[in-house]
Formats: structure tokens, C-alpha cells, sequence
């Protein structure tokens, strides 16, 4: 099984990033958290201290599913700043490999990188200025191609279940969403 990558850097949105990790192994996918910083030990925008489960360096470049990064600031920037994240989303995007992003990061990151051009995509009102070229959509998650981006961490679930659908298909996700209640009875999903 191939891993996916969800990358911690100091200022993190902690709900973005370990909700996501969480609804993800629910789903059954090997997920990993990686610090950038060298240190395992990350804090969040909230001061939330969490333990990476590796450092970049550490990465099987080889054997990545996804690339998840969480947004939160100046958590966003931080990623940014990192080289060796920028080129490791390069090189899979070149692939066709699978990225994800939310908040500000789809901007921040991505769209600075020059990856969303083309792309319709969403981030945090605000940030959309750093998406050029890009089709922004005033939407919770917007799936295009390989890409899945997301608007804030109220959205987070709407982002991993796009993640999910993407990877163990949607009946198997629906039903990770349903066991956690987030839509009981078989409803209509209404993301």
C-alpha cells in the first residue's frame, strides 16, 4: 500500500491537520505525519504540541499516494519556506501524483508554486490573490485532477472525504463519514 504524507510545520492548523490524518486511517490508508523542521515535536496556531510520526527526510519518494498540507498561519508560510516540500510537490505533480491542501496552503503553497494554474480550486477568503491562474471557487472542496483543496477548517471533513472517495472509492467512504455520524440513516450526503 502506498502512503500518504500530511506535513506538519510550526503554526499548523491542528484541526485541518489531525482531523484529516484521523478520517484517513478510518478509511484504512496509511497516513504519516511528517515535521519539516527537523524536530519532530510541531506546535500549532493554537499551541497544540504534536508529535510527527517522521521528518522529511524520511519520505519514500517512491511509494507516496498523497501530499496533505494543512493550512493555519503562519503554519501555511512555513511550508512555503521549505525547499525540499516545494520541490517534492513538483516532482508529484509532474507524475500526476495526488495533492491536497486547505486554508490558506492552496494559495499560500500551491498557488505560489504555480501548481493550481489552469486548476479550479478553493482556499480561505483573502488568500485567493496568490492563486493566479487559477479558477477560485467560493466552495467548502473542489476536486481537479490530482487536486483536492479545501476553504478553512470548518471544511476539513468535506476534504478528507474528497480524499477518501478519491482512494477507497465513495460507497467505502460514505460509510467511514456514516460510522462517525456525520450523516446518520443513510441521508443524503450534503457535502
Amino acid at each position: 500500500m502506498k502512503t500518504s504524507y500530511l506535513f506538519l510545520a510550526s503554526g499548523f492548523e491542528e484541526i485541518e491537520a489531525l482531523a484529516t490524518v484521523d478520517v484517513l486511517r478510518r478509511g484504512g490508508m496509511d497516513v504519516k505525519t511528517v515535521s519539516i523542521s527537523g524536530s519532530k515535536t510541531v506546535v500549532g496556531a493554537h499551541s497544540i504540541e504534536v508529535v510527527a510520526d517522521i521528518n522529511l527526510s524520511e519520505i519514500d519518494k517512491e511509494n507516496i499516494l498523497w501530499l496533505i498540507l494543512p493550512g493555519g498561519m503562519p503554519g501555511a508560510t512555513n511550508l512555503y519556506e521549505c525547499e525540499d516540500l516545494r520541490n517534492l510537490l513538483v516532482e508529484h505533480n509532474e507524475k500526476g501524483g495526488k495533492i491536497a491542501a486547505i486554508c490558506a496552503s492552496p494559495a499560500v503553497v500551491l498557488g505560489q508554486i504555480g501548481l493550481l494554474q489552469g486548476k479550479e480550486a478553493t482556499c480561505y477568503p483573502g488568500f485567493e490573490k496568490l492563486c493566479a491562474g487559477a479558477d477560485m471557487k467560493d466552495q467548502r472542496s473542489v476536486v481537479c485532477g490530482n487536486f483536492v483543496t479545501a476553504n478553512g477548517p470548518s471544511s476539513t471533513l468535506n476534504m478528507a472525504y474528497a480524499i477518501l472517495s478519491n482512494t477507497i472509492g465513495k460507497q467505502n467512504a460514505d460509510k467511514v463519514m456514516q460510522d462517525m455520524l456525520l450523516y446518520p440513516k443513510q441521508q443524503s450526503f450534503f457535502f
